[in-house]
Formats: C-alpha cells, sequence, structure tokens
C-alpha cells in the first residue's frame, strides 16, 4: 500500500527526529512523549493519545521494535509487525513523529531528545516511568493517564483465542 507524504514525513531515524525536535525547540514547541508496542490499535490507546496530544504542541511516540516486543511479550507477539506498527501510528492526526527503538525500554531515545512531558497509561507510577528522572532533572513532568476499562492488547488477543 502506497501511504501519502504527510504519513511517510512522521516517520524518523533516531537521529533524524533529534535534528527535527531541535527546530520544534526552536520553534519554542512544547514536546510530549509516549512509548509502547501499539501492537493492536484500541480505545485505550486512541485516548492515552488525545490526552497526551493535550499536553502540548508535538507528539512523539516512540514505537518498540519487533524484537523489542519479542522480549518483552513473549515470541508470539507481536501481531503486526514494526512497519505497520509505525505506518500506524504516523497516520494519526494527533502523532506528530513516530520512531523505532530497538532496546526493552525508551531510555536512550529519551535521554537523546529530552521530552517535556513523558505520558504513561494507568498502570504506571510516576516513579517506576523510564525517563522520568532524564525529563524531570530537565525542567519537564511526568503524567499518568488513566487506563480506559476493559481494553487491552492481551485482552483482544484473549478473546480471539477463544472464539
Amino acid at each position: 500500500m502506497q501511504y501519502p507524504a504527510s504519513v511517510k514525513d512522521k516517520i524518523f531515524l533516531r537521529e533524524d527526529l533529534v535534528r527535527q525536535v531541535y527546530r520544534w525547540r526552536m520553534q519554542n514547541k512544547k514536546i510530549v512523549f509516549t512509548n509502547g508496542c501499539f501492537d493492536i490499535l484500541h480505545k485505550g490507546h486512541l485516548e492515552l493519545l488525545s490526552k497526551a496530544a493535550e499536553l502540548g504542541q508535538i507528539l512523539i511516540i516512540g514505537l518498540n521494535a519487533d524484537e523489542s516486543v519479542k522480549r518483552l511479550k513473549g515470541i508470539d507477539r507481536p501481531v503486526n509487525d514494526e512497519k505497520f506498527r509505525t505506518e500506524m501510528m504516523a497516520g494519526l492526526v494527533l502523532v506528530d513523529a513516530v520512531t523505532l527503538f530497538e532496546e526493552d525500554t525508551p531510555q536512550e531515545l529519551i535521554e537523546s531528545i529530552i521530552p517535556d512531558i513523558i505520558v504513561k497509561g494507568g498502570d504506571y507510577e510516576p516513579e517506576n516511568v523510564v525517563g522520568a528522572e532524564t525529563v524531570i532533572k530537565n525542567g519537564g513532568e511526568v503524567i499518568i493517564i488513566p487506563l480506559v476499562k476493559g481494553y487491552s492488547t492481551t485482552g483482544i488477543i484473549a478473546k480471539i483465542r477463544e472464539l
């Protein structure tokens, strides 16, 4: 499938994202960051992304690469490959930039872009959010968005397996 330039233009290699973040900072844009596998996009994801986007002018998604997802979630994951997941996230109007990370956590990515705000779902405590210390040390903040009950990728996969 051929995607419009507006989608492709939101997908960055890490080094290119660092340069783009610098340009956004020169424009005094508040940069919000969240990360995850975003394997099967659901209502909970959209709620998190929508609330995250409201917190600033730029929303960056750090997306776990396939091998990272496998290490974290098991060998039968991800359901959707990193190319599709990256394009899916970049296709969302709420999202300004998407980049993959191979590591198990986004710590190195966060250290390279130093967002103003890190957003995570309600299954996290602020003190346990990867990169929180880096962001707070640089004057930023960590914001936890409540989960939407009844929506999770694991739950969706379990329902499908029951069929």
